[in-house]
């Protein structure tokens, strides 16, 4: 069982690189919540980055792995982003970003290892938007990867079925 979860809400401006953000006080609180219904047993893994290691609890249980870091980029701190973004996870090259099929490569590596160590217990990741979205889009083939991007809550966790192909919202949070 694969669990992928977006980071909770973090506490962000222009003076800090969006890597080093933690989560704001309504992020640590609907992180707590997402915990809280996730599978007891479950191996709990998140990108490099303290937003995702945080929301799932942010202490030693959970082990962190720089292949689940979000996309790589140049972008303005003003401007629309967003649109950015969404292009990107759509398909557009961006110069000063990461190329998709590299983050796919990462990601799909790091999602390989840890179902291998997991030995059969739940395994619930923490990662980023982009990065997910990409990732799911090179294994399911999304038909339209923008909206699935646009429609992930903070946090969110979508349960990957690769045996189906299929992804869906897990919790209602």
């Amino acid at each position: 069982m694969l669990f992928l979860v977006r980071h909770a809400m973090p506490a962000y401006g222009p003076a800090v690189p969006p890597h080093e953000w933690t989560l704001s006080a309504e992020g640590w609180q609907a992180a707590r919540r997402l915990v809280a219904r996730l599978p007891e047993d479950a191996c709990l893994v998140s990108s490099d980055e303290l937003k995702a290691w945080q929301t799932l609890g942010g202490d030693g249980s959970v082990a962190r792995d720089r292949r689940f870091n979000e996309v790589t980029r140049v972008e303005p701190w003003e401007g629309d982003y967003r649109e950015l973004r969404r292009t990107y996870v759509d398909g557009a090259d961006h110069a000063d970003w990461e190329p998709r099929a590299e983050v796919a490569k990462r990601f799909d590596a790091g999602i390989t290892e840890h179902l291998v160590r997991t030995g059969g217990r739940p395994l619930v990741v923490a990662t980023h938007g982009m990065a997910m979205t990409v990732w799911v889009k090179a294994l399911l083939g999304l038909r339209s990867p923008g909206d699935f991007w646009a429609d992930l809550r903070f946090p969110d966790a979508l349960l990957v079925d690769l045996d189906s192909g299929t992804v869906e919202r897990a919790l209602a949070l």
